[in-house]
């Protein structure tokens, strides 16, 4: 499998290139050349299948000529070692519960299976791979865990200072050894504005071997289409679900679109955003306007010039018609959040985070105006991330689960930096 920079200025290459590179030369996100489609009888078979054999079936065609198949099934079965349900949480409304994982997010997927194909591709370098990465929340925890004691590989994550919760923050800087963290004095956009910046600077790449953990590396961003086919092997009814997914970056949203794409039955797909509505509008008008980001409780999504919506439209062709067709975008206040969060777990007992309640709310909406169609929400991280809001809103105290119970005692290590790319440069070639 060969895969393009959406810029078009840059040389073809495979998946392992492509992941060690994170983003092409020409500053493009990477692109497969082609679309698998699935096996004959591959959906029909889904219930009988295995995590690992859904999960090898899906990603063995985008990794093909760089990663033997044995060794991508032991890759598989590490990246899947938790469990994903599906939760029927309404009559109408099921949540994909995504944060079974270590550090209690969606992101643990992606990170899980990138951190061991970089340490597939590393094992034969002179030269230690570094990994550098802005986090909105939950991808530098997934980051840091996947990759801790990998070696011949450093992490630097950037996150934007107090703008992540109490958990998050615990899991992005409390690990140590060959993960290094940079507290950022401004926001999230800030923060990936310095990383893309340093994957540009002739005199940085000269010293160090970068690469990126973000959803921009195909080897974050493939492997998310695995748990859209575990939500259907779980799926009992006739219509295909609609899938009502929370969005920042667009990462996950867009690996599910890939693999409706390669075959998965979805009636329609909901980009459930906060009040960072760029996408939203642009379903609307057709016109693209990126915004500085504005934070919110649902801060993970807080995201004000989404990376991989180009690769969205990559998939339609850039024709709007056809995105609208597939695609409906959705706006979702705070209030309208916490009153969500409220609702459902009075009514259903059950109890959402603020990224789930923005794709619950989006799905309600939706559902409204297309009866007799059902949704499944992804539920991308635990509520115990978000003490503050969540009790506040429900009146009772989360308990934590032994994944953060472990953590919440070690001490921080983190480096507070002004949102100045000199100053983080300076950190990196220090390194």
């Amino acid at each position: 499998m060969k895969y393009f920079s959406l810029n078009n200025d840059s040389t073809p290459v495979e998946f392992n290139e492509a992941t060690i590179l994170g983003q092409a030369p020409d500053k493009g996100l990477y692109f497969p050349a082609e679309i698998p489609s699935l096996p004959s009888g591959f959906i029909s078979s889904l219930p009988t299948l295995s995590k690992e054999e859904i999960g090898l079936a899906v990603m063995k065609p985008y990794t093909r000529d760089s990663i033997p198949e044995e060794k991508l099934s032991t890759i598989i079965s590490e990246t899947l070692n938790f469990d994903i349900p599906l939760v029927s949480i309404s009559e109408n409304i099921s949540a994909l519960e995504l944060f079974h994982g270590p550090t209690l997010a969606f992101k643990d997927v992606g990170a899980r299976f990138m951190s061991r194909c970089l340490g597939y591709f590393s094992r034969n370098e002179n030269n230690k791979i570094t990994v550098l990465v802005a986090t909105s929340g939950d991808t530098g925890g997934a980051v840091a865990d996947g990759f801790f004691g990998v070696e011949g590989v450093e992490v630097v994550i950037l996150y934007p200072s107090g703008k992540v919760s109490p958990v998050q923050e615990q899991q992005l800087t409390t690990y140590g050894g060959n993960i290094h963290t940079l507290e950022i004095q401004g926001d999230f956009d800030a923060c990936q504005r310095i990383v893309k910046q340093a994957f540009t600077d002739k005199e940085l790449r000269e010293k160090l071997f970068l690469t990126s953990a973000n959803s921009i590396n195909v080897a974050r961003w493939l492997p998310q289409q695995i748990y859209y086919f575990l939500a259907l092997k779980q799926w009992a009814e006739e219509t295909a679900p609609v899938f009502s997914v929370p969005s920042g970056n667009f990462g996950n949203i867009c690996a599910g679109i890939l693999a409706w794409k390669s075959g998965l039955p979805v009636s329609h797909f909901i980009a459930a955003c906060n009040a960072n509505d760029v996408v939203p509008s642009y379903l609307q008008s057709g016109e693209y306007h990126p915004m500085t980001a504005k934070a919110t409780i649902s801060n993970a999504m807080d995201v004000g010039d989404p990376s991989n919506f180009g690769r969205i439209l990559q998939i339609f062709g850039h024709a709007l018609p056809l995105v609208t067709k597939k695609l409906s975008g959705y706006s979702v206040s705070d209030d309208e959040t916490r009153g969500t969060i409220r609702n459902v777990y009075h009514d259903h007992q059950y109890l959402l985070d603020p990224h789930g309640a923005v794709g619950y709310f989006a799905a309600e909406k939706y559902l409204d105006q297309h009866p007799g169609l059902k949704a499944i929400v992804l539920e991308t991280a635990h509520p115990v991330k978000f003490p503050e809001s969540i009790e506040k809103i429900t009146g009772e105290t989360i308990p934590y689960p032994s994944q953060v119970e472990k953590i919440m005692g070690r001490v921080k290590k983190a480096t507070l930096l002004p949102p100045d790319y000199l100053s983080i440069k300076s950190f990196l070639m220090a390194l």
